[in-house]
């Protein structure tokens, strides 16, 4: 009984010292205003299940520059073009660091991973190998037709609803052909396998879930080794599973490299495999499995949401719907199929995706940074260890910024050199600065080819019951930005 009062006691002792500690060493600083604070919890009932839209909430009251407490820890909130060029552009260097979640310890998996490693050496080498070798304009090229035959899977697929009358749900037929057109890009293999017990996708998307949930350990970190809700534990049985596919794949690839006459493979795994026989200093097969995760996880996931939140859209909008169609029409022609090369033909497409991302993005926080050092901004102190947040939700809907925010107008974009990739910061949606998302140049070409491809082939129309006035656009926050209501969409023969 002894033991059972003393560990409460010795929790509450702990977070009492640890507030002790934070308010010695903040005491001092000109924090960014912000919203009165609760003992302990600090502004968590503030936040509440959909933080990017309680935080531009409140950044309207106490501005775009805001500090908040969440739990123990000390938030920096940035919710303006303006001042995200500041954070992610003037300090990126001291501000380049991650604010690391509990749940990517997992494994280690921190220790590895080019989204949570700090700015150094290990973190420069994978940025390399990505950007050298893996995501270049001249390897991306080179895997247009298997990306290709994944879509032509995918309007195979929706035929078949669209001959039998039925509703497709969207997120379902998309993830499925952009999970195979990653997996078939790294190992050249199909790994989504729905009717699977031990789905190669489930285990992926477990693992999204589990770094989406929120976690006391990233509030109190005096809490964190206790993995007290076991989101940790949890994760780290969906990447083990990951894993032992990913080794069994590498095991047999590297048996059938010894064979004479093997013909190498033009995918990710024949590159990497051959950079760790040439220094294994900076690539092993742990290396590899951990970096593959990170491709294959939020590559998925997020390029699904953004094609889903851009079909709801248009179905919302008839009238911009018709338009997209008549632009696929006249340049592809009725009988062709829409092609990577097409893309830079197309610009009402390239804006309904731009301003998709800037109503939707799939990340509304971006990942969190860490302020290496203490920071003075617009006369307000960020401090060292401070969590560093950007809302570019906030930042996308900002009336200052876009005439009738709250609208979906692809045409604001249309003559516009406004582009996602981290040069202008009123649409940063794949972040800015040196940890800019490396996946950005494969998921730009994914979102255009598949959304151009599903609005070229079938026309669509909303199932019985549901009008464009009725249709449920809420979100839910996660690692990325969720549908609430599954979008599901009856396709029609032209």
């Amino acid at each position: 009984m002894d033991f059972v009062l003393a560990l409460p006691l010795s929790v509450v002792l702990g977070l009492v010292l640890f507030q002790a500690h934070r308010f010695l060493t903040t005491r001092n600083a000109r924090l960014p205003p912000g919203p009165p604070r609760l003992p302990i919890i600090g502004n968590l009932l503030d936040i509440g299940d959909r933080p990017h839209k309680s935080m531009a909430r409140l950044a309207k009251v106490h501005g775009p520059l805001m500090s908040l407490k969440l739990g123990q820890v000390t938030t920096i909130v940035i919710s303006s073009p303006s001042l995200a060029k500041e954070i992610l552009q003037k300090y990126d260097s001291v501000l380049s660091n991650r604010y690391l979640p509990d749940a990517a310890r997992g494994l280690d998996h921190h220790e590895i991973s080019i989204t949570w490693l700090p700015v150094g050496p290990l973190w420069r080498n994978l940025r390399k190998i990505c950007n050298s070798y893996i995501l270049t304009p001249q390897k991306l090229d080179a895997n247009q037709e298997l990306r290709r035959k994944k879509v032509h899977k995918l309007l195979a697929d929706v035929q078949q609803h669209c001959l039998a009358g039925q509703a497709v749900d969207i997120s379902q037929v998309v993830c499925k052909a952009i999970f195979n057109s990653l997996s078939n890009t790294i190992f050249s293999l199909d790994l989504f396998d729905p009717s699977s017990e031990t789905s190669h996708k489930d285990a992926v998307r477990g693992i999204m879930v589990e770094l989406g949930r929120p976690n006391l350990g990233d509030y109190f970190p005096i809490l964190r080794y206790l993995d007290l809700q076991g989101i940790r534990g949890r994760l780290e049985t969906h990447a083990v599973k990951l894993f032992d596919i990913y080794d069994r794949i590498i095991n047999e690839r590297l048996q059938s490299r010894r064979v004479e006459g093997y013909v190498p493979k033009n995918d990710m795994l024949e590159t990497l495999l051959s950079i760790s026989e040439e220094d294994s200093d900076i690539m092993d097969n742990n290396l590899i499995k951990h970096l593959i995760v990170e491709i294959i996880t939020p590559g998925s996931d997020t390029s699904t949401s953004t094609i889903e939140w851009a079909m709801a859209e248009l179905l919302r909008h008839p009238r911009t719907l018709r338009k997209a169609r008549e632009e696929l029409d006249k340049i592809i022609g009725r009988e062709n199929m829409v092609q990577e090369s097409d893309i830079a033909h197309l610009p009402y497409l390239q804006a309904i995706i731009k301003e998709t991302l800037r109503l939707h993005p799939a990340g509304p926080l971006l990942a969190p940074r860490e302020a290496s050092e203490e920071v003075e901004l617009c006369g307000f102190t960020i401090p060292k260890g401070a969590k560093v947040l950007v809302n570019v939700w906030a930042i996308g809907r900002d009336p200052s910024t876009w005439e009738d925010p709250e609208s979906f107008v692809p045409e604001r974009f249309l003559g516009s050199n406004i582009d996602v990739k981290g040069h202008n910061f009123e649409l940063i949606p794949f972040g800015a600065g040196r940890r800019i998302c490396p996946g950005l140049p494969l998921a730009i070409r994914m979102a255009h080819l598949i959304l151009g491809s599903l609005l070229h082939s079938f026309d669509w129309q909303l199932e019985d019951g549901t009008t464009p006035e009725n249709m449920d656009m809420e979100d839910i926050f996660g690692l990325t930005l969720a549908k609430a209501e599954p979008l599901r969409a009856i396709p029609i023969q032209p």
